[in-house]
Parts: structure tokens; sequence; C-alpha cells
């Protein structure tokens, strides 16, 4: 006796014909009831949908390493951005399908419009769409979707119907809270798909035209395997598309159909996915709201209210919230409670969050939302076996995170690199080679420990996107270092500007790509020697400086870089003091941070230089010296606009090439009752602001903060409007601590010649001269922090070295 029969006999009533399960995607009810279906009917062969050319990736779902959630991927061969995703998840009925035929040793069929037509369309679609935007009249042809009807969501309607304002519920109600109740494991497909064929009498397609060819392609597939197995077949699709499938329709209709459709050549793979990818916030068209909790729902085998409230606790005990076990027992109660009030046959996940949130948030909404998160949504990443069918980049890719030990992980985490460590830096060259690819699985952040060019931090999120990333950049070649290589050779060609030529050699040294790095800098060397914009110097230069720095760190050779930058930066001096006169405001407030990043850019050039010629003194009266010249000029002409002078005068303050009583002396000139109030201003901000702190100059400079306060008072009226905004950001910027103390000298009062300053030097705190002694204490723990002995030089000597540093670490 069959088993078919078998189940005829035990009392199942099974409907004449293919059974035609319709089901909602990513519903846990469904892939139940899907379930209790293929038991009680044994077909010969199950037929899914999906694009048919995934039949031959079936036989991987057995595999031990096949972890849902999966996705099929679909790419069109010559152009990878083309591509399309068919998620499954383990509550999702296909899967469920697919598995039960795997166990069974039945035949597992995809009857979907092949991927090769699908792809192709939507090049079509996109040309259609612009075409209508443009006026040119609605397309012809009955996949036309733009300018169609607005397209209705099934469940909504049927929700509305039966009296609910939100589908999820209903859903919950009448699917997934039904159990094992049923007697009759085909009556819920029956009933659902009479449901399906009064809305399509209503809606027609419901907007979605394209499904008419879908359905045809089907129809024709499930006559086939009819006659291949004697009607002995079961269908697991969408519910939406039973009464089509029901629809008595010609061989030769359908065929007309297909006709003509175009067609590229694709290919397919399995790809891990994510529980959040499943989720509608992604843009999924199938998507749910609640992935984590539909998982949830599916894998409980009893009592899923309790395990899920158990979920809960301990989530939130991992984040130090206080919840014990008597606040599980209470929101499980207050569920069914709430439950029982709505007229629900169960807790939903309404009832259930609230539940959570009166109980275990206390009313809260902030730890409600690290539940749905984590929870509700999840970072589930799914896992495909290595056999899987992939690019060689892929497979490369695989590798090196094999060999590494990165694993890619759904959640987004913080991983800090020690440099000096081989591994680590094997994370850090792959990770920057990914960056240089367009795979941006890892994304450079600020380290919270040593700032120092030997440490790195990444924060890493793996989207399933990304497979599709790696499989565009397979373009450029089968492993990463070369696809890399080619990837950078290409862009340097293409570079608009010389700050994206040098921006290339830094990530090519970062990426260390030895290969690369001499078309890039030829390039960069043709580039530097015909741009003759000041601008586009001084943007290059930091970068170019900054790769040296790297290139010492990760041993890679430098030496025709450092010759680029050299060269560079003479231009930059050269050009800067004609470059800035006769600016507008906006121009000359880009040209500080212009010379702010050339400042910091010399310091790191001249303290390699320091190290390579073993003469501190001569390099500092080479590269240093001439900047320090240039800067001097700045300061002293009066075409420069007030901002650009104020900054070259603090720069050489802070270096020590320009003593107080001179810096005071310039001040004094600018804040003279002869100079502009709005210059004097932009000088003022030039010289104390732009986050150079120069409240803290203020604070511990008697001079200075009188200078500014006397000419602050003499502004005239009319005049104080004007300069309002530019001291109002200036000093936005310093720290509260530091303003304070500021308000607090001033509203000390005029001293005896009528100014601040008279007063600061009685100031507890405060000293006419600098405390040699008190300075001298702090030299044994600065010396520890810099790695030198007590002995090494003076007071001036530790601290120059110490500003070195600290401009140095500025990654």
């Amino acid at each position: 006796m069959s088993e078919r029969a078998a189940g005829s006999e035990a009392g199942v009533r099974r409907p004449p014909g293919p059974l035609l399960l319709g089901v909602r995607h990513h519903g846990p009810g469904s892939a139940r009831a899907v379930r209790a279906a293929l038991d009680a009917a044994c077909p010969r062969v199950v037929l899914l949908e999906g694009p048919p050319e995934a039949d031959a990736l079936i036989a991987l779902a057995a595999d031990e390493d096949m972890r849902p959630p999966v996705a099929l991927l679909a790419h069109v061969v010559d152009e990878p951005g083309r591509s399309a995703f068919w998620p499954l998840a383990e509550f999702s009925p296909e899967w469920v399908a697919i598995r039960w035929a795997l166990e069974h040793g039945v035949p597992a069929r995809f009857i979907d419009l092949p991927a090769t037509h699908t792809l192709a369309r939507e090049d079509k679609d996109e040309e259609e769409k612009e075409d209508v935007a443009e006026g040119e009249g609605e397309p012809d042809g009955a996949l036309s979707e733009p300018a169609r009807a607005v397209r209705i969501d099934p469940l909504a309607v049927l929700a509305e119907t039966a009296g609910y304002d939100d589908p999820e519920r209903w859903w919950e109600d009448v699917i997934e809270h039904r159990g094992a109740r049923a007697e009759d494991a085909f009556a819920p497909f029956e009933v659902l798909g009479e449901a399906m064929e009064a809305l399509r009498e209503v809606y027609g397609t419901g907007g979605h035209d394209r499904d008419l060819v879908r359905e045809a392609y089907m129809r024709l597939q499930v006559r086939a395997a009819q006659r291949e197995f004697e009607d002995d077949v079961a269908v697991v699709c969408g519910a939406w598309h039973v009464p089509a499938l029901r629809q008595r329709t010609t061989v030769a209709a359908d065929r007309a159909l297909l006709k003509g459709l175009p067609k590229v050549k694709a290919d397919m793979t399995w790809v891990p996915w994510t529980h959040r990818r499943l989720s509608r916030v992604s843009g999924y068209g199938a998507g749910i709201d609640s992935p984590g909790w539909y998982g949830h729902l599916f894998a409980a085998a009893d009592r899923p209210i309790e395990r899920w409230m158990t979920k809960v606790a301990r989530l939130l005990r991992d984040e130090d919230r206080p919840v014990s076990s008597a606040h599980v027992i209470e929101a499980v109660r207050l569920a069914d409670t709430l439950a029982a009030m709505r007229g629900r046959p169960l807790p939903g996940l309404t009832e259930t969050t609230d539940a959570v949130r009166a109980v275990m948030c206390e009313g809260s909404d902030v730890p409600l939302a690290l539940v749905h998160d984590r929870l509700v949504v999840g970072d589930v990443l799914g896992e495909v076996p290595a056999s899987a069918p992939a690019v060689p980049l892929q497979r490369d890719l695989a590798r090196l995170q094999r060999r590494l030990r990165l694993k890619p992980e759904a959640q987004e985490r913080e991983l800090e690199l020690d440099l000096r460590k081989e591994t680590d830096g094997g994370r850090s060259r792959l990770l920057h080679r990914l960056r240089l690819l367009g795979v941006g699985w890892g994304e450079p952040a600020a380290s919270r420990g040593s700032t120092g060019t030997f440490r790195e931090t990444w924060r890493l999120h793996w989207e399933p996107e990304l497979a599709v990333r790696v499989a565009e950049a397979g373009v450029w070649g089968t492993t990463v270092i070369a696809a890399a290589t080619a990837k950078a050779e290409t862009d340097a060609v293409g570079a608009r500007s010389l700050a994206e030529v040098t921006g290339l050699a830094e990530r090519c040294l970062l990426a260390e790509l030895p290969d690369a790095l001499p078309v890039v800098m030829r390039i960069l060397a043709d580039r530097a020697a015909l741009d003759a914009d000041v601008g586009h110097l001084a943007q290059a230069l930091p970068a170019l400086v900054r790769s040296l720095r790297y290139g010492d760190v990760r041993g890679t050779g430098t030496q025709a870089l450092a010759e680029v930058a050299a060269g560079l930066a003479e231009r930059v001096f050269v050009g800067l003091p004609p470059a800035c006169a006769a600016l507008d405001a906006e121009a000359a407030e880009e040209m500080r941070g212009h010379v702010d990043a050339v400042h910091g850019a010399v310091g790191l050039l001249a303290e390699g230089a320091e190290g390579a010629a073993g003469d501190a003194d001569d390099s500092r009266a080479g590269i240093r010296g001439r900047w320090h010249s240039v800067l001097g000029t700045l300061s002293a002409r009066d075409t420069v606009p007030g901002v650009v002078r104020g900054r070259a005068v603090r720069l050489l303050l802070d270096d020590g090439e320009l003593g107080q009583e001179e810096a005071a002396r310039l001040m004094g000139l600018v804040l003279s009752p002869g100079t502009a109030p709005g210059d004097a201003a932009a000088w003022i901000e030039g010289f104390v602001g732009g986050g150079s702190g120069g409240g803290m100059l203020l604070v511990h400079d008697e001079r200075l903060l009188g200078l500014v306060d006397s000419w602050l008072t003499g502004v005239p009226g009319d005049a104080f409007t004007d300069v309002l905004p530019l001291l109002r950001r200036t000093f936005s910027e310093y720290e509260p601590g530091v303003r304070r103390t500021l308000g607090e000298l001033v509203r000390r009062g005029p001293g005896p010649r009528g100014s601040v300053a008279d007063t600061i030097s009685g100031t507890p705190g405060f000293g006419p001269d600098l405390d040699e002694d008190r300075a001298g204490a702090v030299l044994p723990v600065l010396c520890l922090l810099l790695g030198l002995d007590e002995g090494d030089g003076d007071v001036g000597d530790v601290g120059d070295r110490g500003n070195n540093d600290l401009v140095g670490s500025d990654r």
C-alpha cells in the first residue's frame, strides 16, 4: 500500500489534483502547516516558488554546515551588481518543504520564472519607468508595472474584512495561534486559498502585473510534474498565486505570455542572510516585522510565552538591569491577562511587549528598544558550506577569514589591532584591501587607547549585500591582493584631483600593495608637477606625509614617497603667501584649514628627516625652518586675511619661534584703534580659535587676556554687532570649564591700570614667571609616558618631543 493510500485510509481528506499549499513567506504557522500537510500527503515531488536555476543547489540544504537564515543569490555573470535574493529562514515554509523533501528522498524543484529572465526584466523596468517619468506614455506589455494601480496587501485586506486594524495581529490569531488543534492538515490551505480567490476576483492582479507571466511559467511546470508523477505533486507557493495555479488555461496561452522575454546569463549560489535583513525595515518586499519573534515561535516546542520572557530577562540581566524570576512570572501573567481582555486566543507580540514594558522595563521604552533590536528583530547570521558555488575572489576571502580568525558577524563590533603582531597586521591589510575594493565590511574608528600609528580600531559589521560587492569586485582579480592592486591602479589613472591620488597612495600603503604603489607614485608625481593650485597641494600634503609614517610602521619602502612629499612641501612654501592675498571670509577660513594641515604635515616630515639625517639641528633649520619663514611672512602682511595672520602668529608661538612678548606686541598692534573691528575679530579667531587650545592660552597668559579684554570693551557699539558672531563662534569652541574660568577672571574687574591683566598676577595659582620647580615635578611621569630616560634633555626638550609625538598621532 502506498503512503498516499495509507494517508487516505487514516481519514485525511486530500483535495484532488496537485496539492496547492498557499503560504505566507517567512510565516512559522505556515511552516508548521506545510510540514503537517506534507506528512499527511507524502507527495512524490515537491514544487517550490523560486528560480529553477537553484535546483542544483537544493542538495546543499542537507549539509551540516548550512544554517539558516540563508538566501539564494542570482547575479548577471558580466555585471554582478545586477542581482536578486530569495531569502529563507528556519521558519520559512519553503525551507521546511526543502528539508522535508531531502529527509524523505523526494525530489524538490523550483518552478518560478527563471532568474535569467527576472534579472533581464529589472533593466527593462527601469527604462520603462524613465519613459513614463519623461512623459513618453505608458509602456506596452502585461509586465509593465509603472503607472499601474496601487499594489494591495492581501493580508491587510483580509484583516480589515475580519475587523482587525493590524494585519500582523490577524495573522497571529488565525494562523500562528492555531497550533495543532485542527484535525485536517489541508483545511487551512483550502480556507486561505478560497480567501485569496475572492480577493483576486475583486482586485485582479492587485497591481502585481508581473505575476501574470510568473504564474504562466509556474502552471507549465506544474503540468510537467503532473505528467511525470501522476498528479502526486505538492506545490508550496505564496497564497496569492494559488487561484492562478488552479485556473484552467491552455498551454498555448501560457507559452504566449512567455514568448520574447529578455534573457541574460546568470549565476546562482547560496549566501548567508540575517534576521535583520528579513525585516521590513530593510526594504525587503516580503519582509516581516519581527523575524526574531517568529523564529522563537517556530523553535519553541511548548510554553512559548514563558520561554520568550526568559530570553528577555536574560538579555536585560546581561545589560545590568535588575530583573528577577518574579519579574518573569509576573510578565507572563500580565501577557495572558492582556490577551484575555483583548479577546485573543493566546498572547501575541503586542501583549508580550506591553507586559515586558510594564514589568521588566518599569514603563521605559529605552530598555524596550534593546529588546526589540536584539530579540524581536535579532542579529542571527546564517552560514553556508564551503562547497557552495562562489566566485574565486569569494573563496580567497573565505580562506583569509579562516586563516586570520576573522569571522563575519551580523552584530556590529569593534576590533582593536596591534600592527606589531603578525595576525593583527594581516587583519589590517585585509580590511584595508576590502575597503579599496568597495567591500565595506569594516570602517576605521577612533581608538580609545593609544593613538600611535602601530594601533588601529575597526568597526566591523557584515551585511548580506556584501556578497554582491565581493562578486562585483571579482572582475578585478581572483585573489584579494590581486583585485585590490588592479583596482588601485585603475583608480589612480581615473583620479580627478591631486588629493585623490595622494589619498590613494596612503590607502595603498595601508593595504600593503607594493605592485600598485609605483603606478600610483608615477601618476602622483606627474599630477603634482602640473597642479599649480596651492589649495590642492596643501590638501594633498598631509595624506602623503601620513603615508610615510604608515610605511615606516609596516616596514614598507617609502623613499620615492618622501621625495614627492618634500617637493610638494617646497611648492606649498613658495606659493602660499601669494595665494593668501585678497581672500574673502569664506576663502580665508578655508585657507586657515590648509595652513593648519600643512603645519601638522611639516612637523611629521621634519621628524622623519631628523631620524634619517641623524642631525636634529640641521633638519630643524631645514624644512621646519623654511616653514617658519613662511609663517613669519604670513603674519606680517597686511594683505593676508586676519584669520590667517592670527593663526600664523599662534603657530609660531607654539613652536617657540616667537616669544610671548613679541606675540603680545603683534596682538596689541592688531587690536589697536586703527584696525577695523571685523579684521581684529578675525585675527583673534585665528589666534585663539579653531580648537587650538586658545582658551587655556588666555587663561594662563595675563597679557593676552588683558589685550583682548581692553580691545573688546573699546569696540564701538555700531561695530560690536558685526564682530559678535565671530567672537561667539570663537569662544563657544572652548570647554565649559575654560569659559567659566575666563568669565571669572573678567568678572573680577579692572586693576589699577584699567586692565584685567593687572589683577591676574595676584590671583591664586598665577605667578609672574615660570615656577621651574613645580614644572619639573611632572618630568618623571612625562618621561615615562614618552618612553625617555629622566636624564634626557631639559624641560624644553621633553616638551618639544611630546608635542611632536602628539602631532604625529593624529590618526
